[in-house]
C-alpha cells in the first residue's frame, strides 16, 4: 500500500483545519497537537497558503496589498521556527486566522459593491423616469 501524497494529504487538513477554526477552536488545537512531525505541519501550511492566496486575489487592491504583507509576515515567522513543531503551530494558528481576516474582507467588500451596485440602478431608473434632479449643484435661498 502507498502512503497519501503528502500534498493533498496537507490540503485535506487545511481545509478541515479551516473549518474546525471557524466552529470549534479547542478543536483546531487539537488538530495541530495531534500532528507531531514538522514536515506534516508543513504540507498543512502549505495548504493554508495556497487557500489564503487564492482568496486574496479577490480583494480590492489596498487589501490584497496588505494581504500580501501579511504572507510575507507569516512566511519569516514560519522560516525563523522551521525546526519546532510548536513554532510552527503558532505559524499556522495564525495562518488560519489571516484566511479568516481575508474572507471577512471578501464579505465586505462584496457586501460594499452590491450596495454601490443598487445605489447605480436606483439612480439610472430615477433619470429613466425624470425623476432625477437636472442639476445637482447646491442650491441656496
Amino acid at each position: 500500500m502507498t502512503s497519501p501524497d503528502p500534498l493533498a494529504e496537507g490540503a485535506r487538513r487545511a481545509d478541515h483545519f479551516l473549518t474546525l477554526l471557524g466552529t470549534d477552536d479547542a478543536a483546531a488545537g487539537d488538530l495541530l497537537d495531534s500532528i507531531p512531525e514538522v514536515r506534516d505541519l508543513v504540507f498543512l501550511g502549505a495548504g493554508l497558503t495556497a487557500v489564503a492566496r487564492s482568496e486574496a486575489r479577490f480583494l480590492p487592491p489596498a487589501q490584497r496589498a496588505q494581504a500580501n504583507t501579511r504572507q510575507l509576515q507569516l512566511g519569516m515567522l514560519r522560516d525563523a521556527n522551521r525546526s519546532s513543531p510548536e513554532g510552527l503551530r503558532t505559524w499556522l494558528r495564525r495562518a488560519g486566522e489571516e484566511i479568516g481576516l481575508i474572507r471577512s474582507q471578501l464579505e465586505i467588500a462584496d457586501r460594499v459593491e452590491a450596495e454601490a451596485q443598487e445605489r447605480m440602478a436606483t439612480r439610472a431608473a430615477a433619470e429613466a423616469s425624470g425623476t432625477a434632479a437636472t442639476s445637482s449643484a447646491a442650491t441656496t435661498t
